[in-house]
């Protein structure tokens, strides 16, 4: 099977490094192999450069950065063709409790809330996406007035979302646990084709479970929707109600897109206690409210791809050392896999990028 080589750009010098992913030995990589050369780089698809690196807590995309782009996006869906206003504005302290809290690594202390997400802000601006976009199955009745514009500004409500939720995380873990910050870099573009997934390939859910390893590769969610764990996770395990349950979605579809994950290893084992200890609530959480835990059909997990050859590209297999390679280097340049590849020569701070973006969507 072809490996897949990622090559990183440092915008201000023009200067290059790559990495290589080789692919797992099953069905599912080798469909996401095909999807990745023929549905992304075969057309050249445009890769959201906007969503791409996440959780590496020094960058250019700053907190405040996030807020100031959410209310130019807000300001848009409140001034467009749709009834429906967000009342809601955002500014650093709106979104997370500020360093003059005490910081400490027991997060659910209520005397340690230095620096941690408020949920409840966050949880309110992911609902305004899902009303405004619904699902894939079932579009929301503003979905067929938008314009492109708007269309636009509404999937900025759902990436800046998550992209300020995994920046606080990793700038918190920072300051109190340095060897648990969690970058990640999701692969996606705009208008990937997506694929049904079958029986075999959710196989993988039972056999990778919620186990993220560095360099992981792993397949990217691309539908809309809260996963069970996110509920679990984000609204204090509540019961599933059927106004709950209305958000839900378990993983129908595969592409070409893709996630990598750049933190340490989280397993569930003795390294991780505190994971263990979640998966354990999780899944007696999922019994109490008559889910099979062990039911591939949920989608509980990741679907593992392949990993990054990290000893090659990087030469180390040291997370932090890893981390000061690619710190200069958060732009995706180039992609290639086979005789497939697709070049990138633009940035998310150039003045045409949106304007890209909008071109992609009409």
């Amino acid at each position: 099977m072809d490996s897949v080589k990622v090559v990183l750009r440092n915008y201000q010098t023009k200067e290059t490094i790559d990495y290589n992913i080789v692919p797992a030995d099953n069905q599912l990589a080798q469909d996401w192999i095909t999807a990745l050369k023929q549905d992304v780089l075969q057309k050249n698809l445009h890769l959201e450069k906007n969503f791409c690196f996440h959780g590496f807590p020094h960058t250019q995309r700053t907190l405040e950065y996030l807020c100031n782009e959410l209310n130019r996006h807000i300001y848009t869906i409140n001034q467009s063709e749709l009834d429906y206003t967000i009342e809601e504005w955002f500014a650093p302290d709106v979104v997370r409790f500020g360093d003059e809290y005490p910081a400490g690594r027991l997060a659910n202390s209520p005397l340690e809330k230095g620096l941690l997400l408020k949920h409840d802000v966050m949880n309110n601006l992911h609902n305004h996406f899902e009303v405004l976009q619904g699902t894939v199955e079932n579009p929301s009745e503003y979905a067929e007035q938008m314009t492109v514009e708007t269309t636009y500004a509404v999937r900025q409500l759902n990436n800046i979302c998550h992209e300020i939720e995994t920046l606080v995380m990793s700038q918190r873990k920072s300051v109190v646990n340095p060897f648990w910050v969690r970058p990640s870099q999701i692969t996606t573009f705009l208008r990937t084709p997506r694929h049904t997934l079958t029986d075999e390939h959710r196989q993988g859910f039972l056999e990778n479970s919620y186990d993220r390893i560095l360099g992981g590769v792993y397949m990217h969610w691309c539908q809309i929707g809260k996963t069970l764990m996110e509920v679990y996770r984000d609204e204090g395990a509540p019961e599933l109600t059927e106004t709950v349950c209305e958000a839900i979605t378990h993983l129908q579809y595969y592409s070409g897109e893709f996630d990598v994950e750049w933190g340490n290893d989280v397993m569930y084992d003795m390294r991780s206690p505190w994971h263990c200890a979640e998966i354990d609530g999780f899944e007696s959480w999922l019994k109490q409210n008559n889910f099979d835990p062990y039911d591939p059909k949920l989608s509980l997990g990741y679907l593992k791809l392949g990993e990054v050859d990290l000893l090659n590209s990087f030469g180390t297999t040291n997370a932090q050392d890893i981390w000061k390679q690619m710190g200069d280097y958060l732009d995706i340049y180039k992609i290639e896999c086979g005789t497939a590849s697709a070049t990138y020569d633009y940035h998310w701070s150039d003045a045409d990028h949106e304007q890209r973006q909008l071109e992609s969507l009409r």
